[in-house]
């Protein structure tokens, strides 16, 4: 400290310096903490894009509820699954895991993060030449399945490569948004003409669906034609063409149903004509988990309903499971994230301008969101049981693998905005 007099009688002013050792040390934590800002800085710049050429928030938004939506569905399927997989393993040969399911699944989430991480790499002008690839390569996979398939639960849907199974049913559905978005984007203005929103995108894609019809799997038609939609609508297609075409898909889908009896069957048990042979039991077990949760939910692991009264409760009922063990805030938990991946992608669609990114983006979210509206609508008793799964979460490694894979596409036009958006630096 140095003291100064004026010489006047007055005070003497008293001027304090920091120690030298003091200023020493803030400028080395300075120093210190710069390179990792840096580093931090350059890691989400390489995540993202340029500093002018990402969309903002919308990419951290894709990214984080997509990883929330996975974590919990880890979460769930184990607790959904180890009642049975307990059961399981009593009677296999010691060795036999309780936690196969679990791990499983988390084998085809690292595999889907990788890709997804992978895709959003890929520079969105490459997206409508893999398109072409992955139709072809998703109609060859069909045909196998109709020729060397496995069939579950009345479903011709199943393949299977070595030690692998999967659903090529649900790559089809990342085919298909990417090729239609390919095809229509080229159109212009000839997309107001229905002869040309027609070709080649009906007959392609109706290709693929009647593969799946063959093999019996009527809630993955549901979802394909759900995409065919989205694309046609997002490019533009005359409201009347998409109108008859619903009307056409609901009434070929109510032909399917009349005459299959497993799926007639269902309808009835939804409208509570015949319950008989237990036809309603699973419905009503889902909607007594979803009431025992009641606002907090009984807690994780202690679901009741999973011990065997609700079938396979890790696949497509899991949300009944999610709501008895985390309540009526446990679903609305779920039901946000995907409100936020929905709004996060819109803002992705705001933003570009060219018609591949927006039919892209656009069919993909109906495909997610409206295959968790489906899902959701069937445990609550607002639709029938149809064997959709919850995306993210229910148990199903191709499934997971493939919707992963279709937010990596959505990461790659997030990381990206048009040109003449980019700030002038």
């Amino acid at each position: 400290m140095v003291s100064t007099s004026t010489g006047s009688g007055r005070k003497p002013a008293v001027r304090r310096t920091a120690p030298a050792a003091g200023r020493a040390a803030d400028a080395g934590s300075a120093k210190a903490s710069a390179p990792r800002r840096g580093r931090v800085k350059r890691l989400l710049i390489w995540l993202e894009g340029s500093e002018h050429d990402a969309t903002g928030g919308a990419y951290y938004w894709i990214l984080g509820t997509t990883l929330a939506l996975t974590a919990i569905g880890l979460m769930m399927v184990l607790s959904a699954s180890s009642v049975e997989s307990i059961a399981a393993a009593a009677g296999e040969p010691l060795g036999a895991s309780t936690f196969d399911l679990f791990v499983n699944q988390s084998i085809f989430a690292a595999v889907g993060v990788a890709a997804m991480l992978g895709l959003s790499r890929i520079p969105p002008s490459w997206y409508p030449a893999i398109g072409w690839i992955a139709m072809v390569v998703a109609a060859g996979l069909l045909v196998a399945v109709l020729l060397v398939g496995e069939e579950v639960n009345g479903n011709k849907n199943w393949i299977r490569i070595g030690p692998i199974q999967g659903q090529p049913s649900e790559a089809a559905k990342l085919a298909m948004a990417i090729w239609f978005a390919a095809v229509l984007s080229r159109k212009g203005r000839l997309i107001n003409q229905p002869k040309h929103a027609f070709v080649p995108v009906v007959p392609g894609g109706g290709v693929l669906i009647l593969l799946v019809v063959l093999g019996k799997d009527l809630g993955t038609v549901i979802i394909m034609g759900l995409i065919m939609l989205a694309a046609l609508f997002f490019a533009g297609a005359p409201l009347r063409l998409l109108g008859l075409m619903s009307a056409l898909g609901v009434g070929a889908g109510l032909l399917l149903s009349v005459f299959s009896g497993n799926r007639s069957s269902r309808i009835s048990a939804w409208l509570k004509l015949d319950c008989s042979g237990g036809l309603c039991d699973q419905a009503n077990a889902g909607m007594y988990a979803l009431a025992s949760g009641g606002w907090w939910g009984v807690g994780i692991g202690q679901s009741r309903q999973k011990w065997n009264w609700i079938p396979e409760a890790h696949n497509d009922f899991i949300f009944a499971i999610i709501g008895e063990e985390f309540g009526l805030l446990g679903t609305l938990v779920i039901i946000g994230l995907f409100a936020a991946l929905a709004l996060a992608t819109i803002r992705v669609m705001v933003r570009h301008t060219a018609p591949f990114a927006r039919i892209a983006c656009g069919s993909i979210l109906v495909w997610i969101v409206g295959q968790a509206f489906v899902n959701i609508a069937m445990v609550t008793g607002l639709a029938p049981v149809i064997g959709i799964p919850l995306p993210f979460i229910s148990y199903g490694g191709s499934s997971l693998l493939f919707t992963l894979a279709a937010v990596g596409v959505l990461l790659s036009f997030a990381r990206k905005i048009p040109q003449k958006e980019v700030p002038a630096s």
